[in-house]
């Protein structure tokens, strides 16, 4: 016998399906590609029977929530899923066991948080294998990524109500380069009217406080204090130099190299 569950995520939930005492060591399974957490409905009960088996759903696989329209689905989401699942589970340290992609999913989980796992079993997956250079940067980042979202959203609110003239303060105080006028015209669509007419709530952004050297979940729209100062002229005259010296030929930039991390034969899932 089993039984299912749901773990609420901020787009809907995500499902699994669990067997054997609650009390048991924890066992996570991770299903392949386009699979779902039925793929070990045969392998559990030959498994043995001393363990807690909970097999989750990757999001828009299986009962799982799908994301937001329009959203891609990239690996380390898959890889954000399990450390969701972890969290409402309040496992700190148990097995994973992963077929296919999810042995994939299963060995970067293994190498951004290897305090909690004592086991990894793979079916049909060699894991996730990553080169030598830059390995330890790399796997502190990407595992920086996954906590600080998740601490961000531990922290959501929910909007709070202001008047019109609270809400343009707010905004004013926040874009200091902003004029009252330029802000008024931005509330025009930056903030939604409540029923009562008497308040707006803003459409806030998620502010992601990182020093320069922990850029977190927002990298690729954080700039650091130094990066934000303006570049001495001076120091752009040898670079717009070599531009002038250079010969610039359309179509000729070479594309880098990448070997697949988890490579598997056609129609393998």
């Amino acid at each position: 016998m089993f039984s299912e569950l749901k773990f609420p995520v901020p787009w809907g939930h995500v499902a699994a399906k669990a067997w054997g005492p609650l009390e048991g060591y924890p066992v996570l399974c991770l299903h392949g590609w386009l699979d779902n957490a039925n793929t070990f409905d045969k392998l559990i009960p030959l498994l043995p029977r001393d363990c807690y088996y909970v097999a989750m759903d990757f999001s828009g696989h299986g009962l799982s929530s799908h994301r937001p329209a329009g959203s891609p689905y990239h690996f380390l989401d898959y890889v954000s899923d399990v450390r969701r699942v972890a969290a409402a589970l309040q496992w700190r340290r148990f097995t994973l066991m992963g077929h296919s992609m999810g042995g994939c999913v299963a060995g970067m989980f293994c190498f951004l948080y290897p305090e909690m796992v004592d086991k990894l079993i793979l079916l049909e997956n060699l894991g996730f294998l990553l080169g030598p250079e830059d390995t330890e940067a790399w796997l502190k980042s990407k595992r920086m990524v996954i906590d600080r979202l998740l601490s961000l959203e531990a922290k959501q609110q929910t909007p709070k109500a202001r008047s019109p003239e609270a809400a343009l303060q707010r905004l004013l105080e926040a874009n200091r380069h902003l004029t009252a006028e330029g802000g008024a015209i931005l509330l025009q669509r930056g903030a939604t009217e409540t029923p009562a007419a008497q308040s707006r709530v803003l459409h806030g952004r998620t502010v992601c406080e990182a020093p320069a050297e922990d850029p977190g979940p927002c990298s690729h729209h954080y700039v650091s204090e130094a990066q934000a100062k303006p570049t001495p002229a001076a120091s752009l005259q040898p670079w717009l130099e070599g531009m002038k010296s250079t010969r610039w030929t359309l179509g000729t930039a070479q594309p880098r190299q990448h070997k697949s991390l988890c490579e598997s034969p056609v129609g393998s899932v």
